[in-house]
């Protein structure tokens, strides 16, 4: 059943948009970018790499919440390194290379699967918190008290879960159920448990969130002017879109829910045409951004090797 709701899920999105596609065609293949859109095109890719870069800088920061003592510089790499491997089948395979390059510097497996597991819980809750803020533009005025209200709920059930008060007893009652560890082994885990709230990592989410939306906005700008009152709106909706890539089962790297998302989202707020080429280019610079980020990160570490006596 797993595996069939994957597929469904993959086929339906893929389903809209080519439908989407062909239902604007005429729309798409008019859509010209001249100098100055090419030059605010690479601005976005840019901004994404460095979000992404940004992005490894929280997960040093969620491993020193840990209580680890880790090289920002060497994890940021790994982080990138791993990245790309998002869109592979299963959408599992980045948090595994984090959690196996952690394990090879160190640091406790459990502490290692624990701060890849807060990472997406982090980025849920901004992702809501952003959605609080600008999400009700994007729906009708009868729906907006309700929606508000369920958007609310959930992200106080996110903020909730994240807070040491009910962490940590999720983290020792698996540890239990594992028993697979000497007393010893569980004593060294206890005493890695969660002391303060994640404060700092959340703003860094925000923020990572806040470059990413930068982004697809710049996207957008690049195929067509704005106006600053736009500006809330493409918040919210990126955010929405971005969110549900996130949690939807059967989609690597959000590749499909995302641009389904953003086209049902914002298709009565600006031409269809627009919003399907915008996504389009913004799915082709989050991929060429991570890719240069690994590029760059391997880069970084051979020079870095290559400088190293042996």
């Amino acid at each position: 059943m797993k595996k069939f709701l994957r597929w469904l899920i993959l086929g339906g999105t893929l389903f809209f948009l080519l439908k989407a596609l062909k239902d604007n065609w005429l729309g798409v293949s008019a859509i010209r970018i001249n100098e100055n859109g090419w030059l605010i095109l690479a601005t976005a890719t840019t901004v994404t790499l460095f979000a992404h870069i940004w992005a490894g800088w929280i997960w040093t920061w969620v491993l020193k919440e840990l209580n680890q003592s880790v090289s920002s510089i060497e994890f940021i790499q790994v982080y990138l390194k791993t990245n790309i491997a998002k869109y592979l089948p299963g959408n599992i395979w980045h948090y595994y290379g984090r959690i196996m390059a952690a394990k090879n510097a160190n640091i406790p497996t459990d502490i290692a699967t624990l701060s890849v597991l807060l990472e997406p819980l982090l980025m849920l809750a901004a992702a809501l918190i952003i959605i609080v803020l600008f999400g009700s533009q994007l729906v009708v005025n009868n729906l907006k008290f309700n929606l508000i209200i369920l958007q609310c709920l959930a992200l106080i059930i996110v903020l909730a879960i994240l807070h040491p008060r009910f962490l940590n007893p999720a983290i020792q009652l698996l540890n239990k159920w594992k028993n697979k560890k000497s007393d010893q082994e569980n004593q060294l885990i206890d005493s890695f448990i969660i002391q303060q709230y994640p404060v700092k990592p959340l703003l860094g989410e925000l923020v990572f969130l806040g470059l990413r939306a930068t982004g697809f906005i710049l996207t957008m700008l690049a195929l067509n002017s704005l106006t600053w009152a736009q500006i809330p709106l493409l918040v919210g909706a990126f955010s929405c879109a971005w969110v549900l890539g996130l949690i939807v089962p059967g989609a690597p790297g959000g590749l499909g829910v995302f641009e389904t998302t953003a086209i049902l989202l914002l298709q009565y707020h600006f031409p269809a045409a627009l919003v399907i080429s915008a996504i389009a280019f913004y799915r082709l610079i989050s991929i060429l951004a991570e890719t240069a980020g690994a590029a760059l990160a391997w880069l970084f570490e051979r020079i870095h090797s290559e400088k190293i006596p042996h």
